[in-house]
């Protein structure tokens, strides 16, 4: 059964869409907390598979609900033991592994608040997050975590417990727990409401510092409960396999961790995949064979990539192409009829789309599992191009768009009621609205109670509304689809999904002597570029000093050795901050940035895009292969 989606309800202002809601599918709960979760699967379905875990032959064992609630309690019950009190935070510093989800699981039954970290933070962004929670335990995934935290520890006093999942920490965990009885856990779960802090997710700030999100348990119940009753075909079955996905999402992300939890209440069979390396996950998608993916761009473009590479190695580009195209137009047409706005798909594109199914389509099917017949995708814009292709290639794709703090998703694509190049309707409990500089406001049972304020450990309001101002702006059509247009302010948004602030580099790089001016670049980009410009006084002490004096500026831009001083200066400045968000190429300029040009304010504020616009070409050639 595919629940019928409800059209939203519209505000007009003068003729144009200002506001557009759904009421929610499902009633927010008066009572429990995701701790519950999985003793409740434990109780009602015991023997059913809620996760697959891979072995170390490379097959994939189940995980029943009797089983994965065993291992929370466990683990609670030693977190307890250890002397972790109702609202202590407990930091996880891992990739995409079973151990995450199941500390996630088992800090909640013990009361506490999880706060991610990203397994590739710096030894500093580590640090800030843990000492801005208060975290008073950190479990990560390996060694090498363990001394990154372990350097930090002389500014973490009340950092008391600090574990390793490659060094036993659930086996020490359930050891230390051995004597807690059962209802030392119960106690604690029944201590939590749907108001109760769940997690502090940190997100970056335009000042490069993250700032915690506080979300609750019934945040998270708003999200997952109406986008798994929105979205029932996805995750309640397809055809006669059972559903289920593979996780390779960061959990450390509140998408990926949104779908984590939304599988474990739905009890979609869910298996991690540590590695987006694109050889080990293919491997991973091959043997789970999931039904459904929730993924970013980013993979869906690199599937289209390397089967386009692969047929061009082949001899048959030209075949591919012209599948594409039909794929294209199939998936346009569908869109077209399921609106009302056409016969859908003619006799001849159904005929030639049959033609290349078993030669193109079935092969980049095959390429996710084989089993795949659904997408969500979200993080950045995906293209109307590349969705309408994955339609007719018999993968319907899932829009969304929503933030860190409105617990991931805030618009989604209907289902039938697909409308390419948008992010969707409200998902169903969710207002938006459009202010009047076009900035996208937000309001629903998702959106976080405020940031995180160390000193009240407690959530500081994040606005004197009850609308949230996301930073992004939009536009809202006739019929209350969200096309995201712009952000507001100049947070970077790569296609990985990564959250990147500029400023942090670009004044570090700035600072340095034979830099004048400096522009980070990202936005729905693979990775983190810059343009450069030389500061005269600086250039011209670099020119003596080098006996270069007599070099023209338009080949000093590409002198090998002033490239490599500069590479040194990034080199730095990448220091900051994790690999994602580190700069991988650069490009010096033989011209400044001035305010005379238009590429400055008068306060010497960089014009984004003014710079983007004169300096398409330099940027182009930062991203060409």
């Amino acid at each position: 059964m595919t629940v019928e989606p409800v059209p939203p309800q519209r505000v007009q202002e003068n003729g144009v869409v200002r506001e557009v809601s759904v009421p929610p599918l499902v009633a927010p709960p008066t009572g429990g907390s995701l701790a519950d979760i999985p003793f409740d699967n434990a109780r009602e379905a015991p023997a059913e598979p809620v996760i697959g875990r891979k072995q170390d032959d490379g097959t994939w064992a189940d995980v029943t609900a009797a089983a994965f609630a065993a291992d929370v309690l466990a683990v609670a019950k030693g977190l307890v033991a250890e002397g972790l009190r109702p609202g202590d935070r407990l930091a996880i510093m891992a990739r995409t592994t079973y151990e995450w989800t199941l500390f996630d699981f088992a800090a909640w039954a013990a009361g506490l608040i999880t706060v991610p970290v990203y397994p590739t933070s710096s030894a500093f962004q580590a640090r800030w997050i843990l000492q801005d929670s208060g975290a008073v335990a950190c479990v990560v995934e390996d060694k090498e975590q363990a001394r990154l935290i372990s350097t930090e520890r002389r500014q973490l006093p009340g950092l008391a417990h600090l574990w390793a999942f490659d060094t036993g920490a659930v086996s020490v965990l359930r050891a230390a727990g051995k004597d807690v009885p059962d209802e030392v856990i119960t106690a604690r779960r029944s201590g939590l409401s749907p108001q109760t802090i769940a997690t502090l997710v940190y997100t970056s700030g335009t000042t490069g510092r993250p700032k915690g999100c506080v979300l609750t348990h019934g945040n998270f119940f708003a999200e997952v409960d109406n986008a798994v009753e929105l979205l029932h075909p996805v995750f309640k079955s397809v055809s006669k396999d059972p559903a289920s996905t593979l996780l390779f999402l960061p959990l450390s992300h509140v998408l990926g961790r949104m779908v984590a939890i939304g599988c474990l209440r739905a009890r979609v069979r869910l298996g991690h995949a540590p590695s987006i390396a694109t050889d080990d996950l293919l491997a991973d998608l091959a043997g789970f064979r999931p039904t459904f993916l929730v993924a970013i761009p980013y993979v869906l473009e690199k599937v289209f990539n390397t089967g386009r590479a692969t047929a061009e190695k082949m001899g048959r580009a030209a075949s591919f192409d012209r599948a594409a195209t039909i794929a294209r137009r199939y998936g346009k047409a569908v869109e077209a009829q399921e609106h009302g706005e056409g016969p859908g798909p003619s006799l001849g594109l159904r005929t030639a789309r049959a033609l290349y199914d078993p030669l193109v389509y079935r092969r980049i099917r095959a390429a996710l599992g084989g089993r795949v017949r659904y997408a969500i995708c979200g993080g950045s814009p995906l293209g109307r191009r590349l969705a309408a292709f994955y339609e007719g290639a018999g993968i319907s794709v899932f829009e969304g768009y929503g933030l860190t703090e409105t617990t991931a998703a805030s618009t989604v694509t209907p289902p039938l009621r697909p409308r390419l190049g948008t992010v969707g309707w409200p998902l169903p409990g969710t207002a938006v609205r459009i202010a009047e500089d076009g900035e996208v406001l937000l309001r629903g049972g998702h959106v976080f109670a405020g940031y995180w304020d160390t000193e009240s450990c407690a959530a500081i309001p994040s606005s004197a509304s009850d609308w949230l101002p996301t930073g992004d702006l939009g536009t809202l059509d006739e019929d209350g689809y969200l096309t995201i247009t712009g952000r507001k302010k100049d947070i970077l948004i790569t296609t990985g999904g990564k959250n990147v602030a500029p400023a942090p580099l670009e004044d570090w790089l700035r600072a340095h002597p034979l830099i004048g001016q400096c522009m980070v670049v990202g936005d729905n980009r693979p990775y983190i570029t810059a343009l450069i410009t030389l500061e005269p006084d600086g250039l011209d002490h670099w020119r003596r000093m080098n006996k270069k004096t007599d070099v023209p500026l338009r080949d000093l831009v590409t002198d090998p050795d002033l490239l490599a001083t500069l590479q040194r200066a990034v080199d730095e400045a990448n220091r900051l901050v994790s690999r994602a968000e580190s700069i991988r190429r650069f490009r010096v300029l033989p011209t400044d940035f001035t305010e005379e040009r238009g590429h400055l304010t008068p306060s010497l504020k960089l014009k984004r895009a003014a710079i983007a616009r004169d300096f398409t070409k330099e940027i182009e050639e930062l991203y060409a292969r």
